[in-house]
């Protein structure tokens, strides 16, 4: 073993050739030599020989100094070296020798593992060894040796085993399989066969648990987005590029506010093992300041483009999450004013999307309870492609909702034994997320509020900590009075019309109920075509409304809407018809709806001088109501009016699946049945009535008779009979067969 100096390479081509150089002299029939530095540490290096390097000094290039630890000058000790385990495989990890360097060229892997063994044969190779590679006239490269594989040759010789097995060195030989793996950060961009297992960080977080996701309910939605907008980003990049498939860039969330539309998109960001998510809202991009709208846009997208221009397809994703995004993406032209601001923001968010120069390592989310606002352009394949309606929770959904936002009460053992999250699933129809979260506060608030002592000042009791408990009877006190759905029963309305009952004065209101109920049945009806319309019409003051407010209760549908001309006393055609629109639209939400529709002729604007009315009104309700409801809900609507000959004349009754007459009291017995069942007259004053009203002819609607009552309930009893038989007359109910 003799001692040797470190000298520099004499040669860019020899620093090149991976070979420690020396003098010829030194070393005549050497291939490989072995060094050793002290301390242990031991380097094998092939050589080759070249005049200008003095006797005793070996010449190491830069990547082989800084791999061996080696000083100019430095002393070591040397000894020839035969290698016995040839490699069977290698893996490269290969990066730009200047790091800083970014290039969208690609780098055949094939090319360059034939120029690999072309410019390093039978050299020796050690794991973790360093040197620089010239890739045909690209860049230069500096390779890591990463994993080695070998055979022993003196072993197949003896008949031994011939497996590979992993090694820390190995000679270089002709059959050796040569991998290329890209270097962590690196923005070299390999393609090719012999690319190596590229080690992809995953793009799911690993810590993630879809368990604890908080989102209850909305199981298929996050399906259909998954499936989307994810499934291709878990492939590996080659997988993808041989199905020239393009990643999904947006997704848009739309449907009720409360539905949990942000949180999903909040979810969806930690879920990701991507950058931090940007959440902008809406109305932050814009400016009063001209361009700098435009400006705050293409902000967003900048560490995007940064990145795709260093990596490629290697680049992580970058999500950006808009909130209200109906708020600076509405229809180009819709906005009124000439300047046009909202216009330009829409058409940089679109290139910066889809533009020519698109982005790949984007994912736009964008959340809106207006779809109908949304710029089509957005909504296109390649854009917003990805819509997925977020409606609300059905009684499943809603059971998961509640156990999400009571297992910390469950936990601790603030939850009464007496709470069936079942049943009050079943309760809070139409409900949704938000709402059911404010029904859990507000039923905490209520057991809170028993345990507070309201005396001179308010004290909390001192055991209250142990005495907490949340009840049966506190939700259903928050369910009755704290919380109501936006998309529920308009129950105050309905009260409201049916104050005074129904009073089943006959057949006809008996057959007028039957015959709703089939309706009602045909409208829930599976086999169905969804949408179910009745009219009930007949002269004023036949209790219509009380009656289509009766079948309205008895469908026992989720979603009850009014939609009455007192609401739109003022408003514009064009507001009426936005307004009446909306209650169908909200109607269309539901599972299972009811819609209301009272004096169809008020609605219109109807009047008998001239006659006038809104055609407007009238051709969106004609539109409306012969409008189908989405696939899976199914809508009854119910509509009075007094005027059907009106109705006929302008085509509308065409429009109904059905038509039922209500009409005015006819007969003596209608007349008593009414008066028994209001309690006001006793038994002789019925009599005497009854004998008043023989063989007469009788035409009085309902509610003009109850007024009669009301006001004889308040006359003296002495009177009552006469005051009522001749307010009868007046008011033309009571007739004489004979008089014309």
């Amino acid at each position: 073993m003799a001692v040797f100096k470190v000298a520099k390479c004499p040669t860019d081509e020899l620093s090149l050739s991976n070979c420690a150089v020396v003098n010829e002299a030194d070393f005549p029939n050497t291939k490989h030599i072995k060094i050793h530095t002290g301390g242990g540490q031991n380097f094998v290096f092939s050589i080759k020989s070249h005049p200008s390097i003095a006797r005793y000094s070996v010449g190491f290039s830069l990547p082989q100094r800084k791999w061996a630890v080696l000083s100019l000058n430095q002393e070591f000790n040397v000894e020839a070296y035969h290698p016995e385990e040839y490699i069977s495989s290698i893996v490269l990890e290969a990066d730009f020798m200047q790091k800083k360097t970014t290039s969208q060229e690609q780098y055949d892997t094939d090319e360059m593992a034939k120029e690999f063994l072309y410019a390093f044969p039978n050299q020796m190779f050690t794991v973790g060894q360093q040197l620089a590679f010239a890739f045909k006239d690209k860049k230069m490269l500096l390779l890591v040796i990463k994993d080695i594989e070998v055979v022993d040759i003196s072993a197949i010789k003896a008949g031994g085993d011939a497996k590979p097995r992993k090694a820390k060195m190995g000679q270089l030989i002709p059959n050796t399989l040569v991998q290329f793996e890209k270097a962590e950060n690196s923005s070299l961009n390999l393609v090719g066969k012999s690319k190596g297992k590229v080690v992809r960080q995953s793009i799911i977080n690993p810590d993630w648990d879809f368990q604890k996701m908080g989102i209850g309910g909305l199981s298929n939605e996050f399906n259909a987005i998954f499936r989307r907008a994810f499934a291709s980003r878990v492939f590996p990049p080659e997988i993808i590029e041989q199905l020239n498939c393009k990643h999904v860039k947006g997704i848009l969330l739309y449907g009720p506010p409360g539905t949990g539309k942000t949180l999903m998109a909040r979810q969806i960001g930690k879920m990701l093992n991507a950058r931090e998510p940007k959440i902008v809202n809406g109305p932050q991009i814009l400016d009063k300041y001209v361009g700098e709208s435009e400006a705050n846009v293409r902000r967003l997208f900048a560490d995007a483009e940064e990145e795709e221009k260093r990596a490629g397809p290697n680049s992580g994703l970058h999500i950006i999450i808009f909130d209200e995004i109906d708020a600076i993406c509405k229809q180009r032209g819709s906005v009124a004013g000439n300047t046009g601001v909202h216009d330009t923001v829409v058409n940089q968010l679109l290139s910066k999307i889809d533009g020519v120069e698109q982005l790949n390592n984007i994912l736009v989310i964008g959340m809106t309870n207006r779809k109908d606002m949304i710029d089509d352009a957005l909504l296109r394949p390649g854009r917003l492609e990805v819509q997925v309606e977020i409606s609300l929770p059905d009684e499943d959904g809603r059971l998961q909702i509640l156990e999400i936002h009571t297992a910390r009460m469950k936990q601790y053992k603030k939850l009464s034994s007496d709470v069936d999250l079942r049943e009050l699933a079943a309760l809070t129809k139409n409900f949704s997320g938000a709402e059911l979260e404010g029904l859990v506060r507000a039923a905490q608030s209520t057991a809170m509020n028993r345990l507070i002592k309201a005396s001179s000042k308010v004290e909390v009791d001192p055991e209250a900590m142990e005495k907490l408990l949340v009840g049966r009877s506190d939700f259903l006190h928050a369910l009755e009075n704290d919380v109501k759905p936006a998309f529920g029963t308009a129950q105050e309305i309905i009260n409201q019309c049916l104050a005074r009952g129904i009073i089943n004065w006959g057949s006809p209101v008996t057959n007028i109920i039957e015959d709703g109920m089939l309706f009602i049945q045909q409208a829930r009806s599976a086999e169905g075509s969804g949408l179910v319309s009745v009219l009930l019409e007949g002269p004023p003051n036949a209790g219509k409304t009380a009656l289509a407010a009766q079948l309205a209760k008895n469908s026992d549908y989720p979603f009850v809407k009014v939609c009455s001309p007192e609401e739109m006393v003022g408003f514009t055609e064009t507001a009426k018809c936005l307004s009446i629109r909306k209650i169908f639209d909200d109607a269309y939400r539901s599972t299972l709806s009811c819609i209301l529709v009272d004096n169809i002729e008020r609605l219109l604007d109807y009047g008998p001088i001239g006659p006038r009315y809104s055609n407007l009104t009238l051709q969106a309700l004609l539109l409306l109501l012969k409008k189908q409801p989405p696939p899976g809900k199914k809508l009854l609507v119910l509509c009075t009016s007094s005027r059907r000959q009106v109705l006929e004349e302008m085509e509308m009754l065409s429009a109904f699946t059905a038509v039922l007459h209500v009409p005015n009291l006819s007969k003596a017995e209608h007349l008593l049945n009414v008066l028994e069942a209001a309690d006001v007259f006793s038994n002789q004053e019925l009599k005497q009535i009854a004998h008043q009203v023989h063989g007469k002819r009788i035409f009085i609607g309902i509610k003009k008779l109850l007024a009669l009552i009301d006001m004889a309930r308040q006359t003296d009893e002495r009177n009552r009979v006469i005051k009522f038989i001749t307010k009868l007359e007046e008011d033309g109910a009571l007739e004489d067969p004979g008089m014309a």
